[in-house]
């Protein structure tokens, strides 16, 4: 869209810094922002592009004043900014709450005062049936964005959310992690063969936004139709494309994990709709006048299943290489 000004939260990551620059790409694009707190992240990256289409604020969403302020005339907002990994919001839930419930409360509120024309917020696959704090906390910012969505008219603010599953190559992606000890000789750490997972690459989360940035509806949850293999797979996978034997150890699962995850919960599935490679959660716009539900009833629920990591398309092991591939993530394994 011509002379329009976007903004990145937690835009120094693996995730902004591929939108930052998709978007400085585009002749129209007028301004991108990148709202951190990591000063030494944003100095790298301002290096990086030299271009005066990328600004850059400091400022954290806990803080309301911050990203009010970072707000001023912007269009269109990408919520990335969060904490992801799943031990550290075991051990210290509140900051999870602080910065994924509260800090994304405070980006939708002041984003609807400014009037921001659309929200993309950054979910996950643990935010359905969550068993850790991330994925409570990322269940709750989900309910927050709905609960908001509710009560806005059609000309106001459009708040919508992505789910991913695991984004090959981003930070806490188990890959790098498996190279990084291969390449140092070391026994890889493997929590259980038999867990499964959603795999996708950097720029399939990039189209799913995206894709949620031109058709996103309010309170629309969008989801990729992401396949799955066991970390078994995976590992067979690097092992057999480095072409020699890797030394493994199992240690068990780590604080807050799954032996699968899920996508979509078999409740919303009697909401979605299909569109090419994409589910879209519509959202539940039921008000708290619920007569209607004791007295008349509602439709019949059908029996439908979740998406589940377990019950996707499973890669096999030359599918799973292909897909590290396209990541670029083997490029250089053999040279480890």
């Amino acid at each position: 869209m011509k002379d329009k000004i976007y903004l990145i939260t937690g835009g120094t990551g693996s995730f902004g810094s591929t939108v930052a620059n998709l978007l400085l790409s585009q002749p129209d694009t007028k301004e991108v922002r990148i709202f951190s707190r990591d000063e030494k992240k944003q100095e790298e990256m301002r290096l990086k592009y030299n271009t005066n289409k990328l600004k850059f604020y400091i400022g954290d969403v806990r803080n309301y004043d911050s990203i009010y302020y970072a707000l001023n005339d912007v269009d269109f907002v990408f919520h990335a900014a969060a904490l992801k990994q799943v031990p550290s919001c075991e051990f210290y839930p509140m900051e999870a709450i602080r910065t994924n419930v509260l800090g994304s409360e405070n980006l939708i509120n002041a984003s609807i005062e400014k009037k921001i024309k659309k929200v993309i917020l950054l979910s996950t696959d643990k935010a359905v049936y969550p068993v850790n704090a991330m994925g409570l906390s990322k269940s709750l910012m989900e309910k927050l964005m709905l609960a908001k969505s509710i009560n806005l008219k059609k000309n106001e603010t459009i708040l919508c959310a992505t789910r991913y599953g695991n984004v090959l190559g981003s930070r806490g992606s188990v890959v790098p992690l498996f190279l990084d000890q291969i390449s140092k000789n070391k026994t890889i750490t493997i929590t259980d063969l038999t867990m499964t997972r959603f795999l996708m690459t950097l720029e399939d989360s990039v189209n799913l936004v995206f894709y949620a940035f031109k058709h996103g509806q309010q309170g629309d949850i969008l989801v990729q139709k992401s396949p799955a293999c066991s970390i078994g797979t995976l590992v067979d996978a690097i092992e057999t494309f480095i072409g020699k034997s890797i030394k493994k150890k199992t240690i068990g699962i780590r604080h807050g994990e799954k032996d699968f995850e899920t996508l979509i919960s078999k409740e919303e599935m009697t909401r979605v709709e299909e569109i090419n490679s994409y589910f879209i959660i519509k959202a539940d716009l039921r008000d708290l006048n619920y007569d209607l539900y004791f007295n008349k009833g509602s439709r019949q629920r059908k029996e439908l299943h979740d998406y589940s990591s377990n019950n996707a398309y499973q890669l096999d092991k030359l599918e799973v290489q292909d897909l590290l591939k396209k990541a670029k993530l083997l490029n250089n394994a053999q040279s480890k």
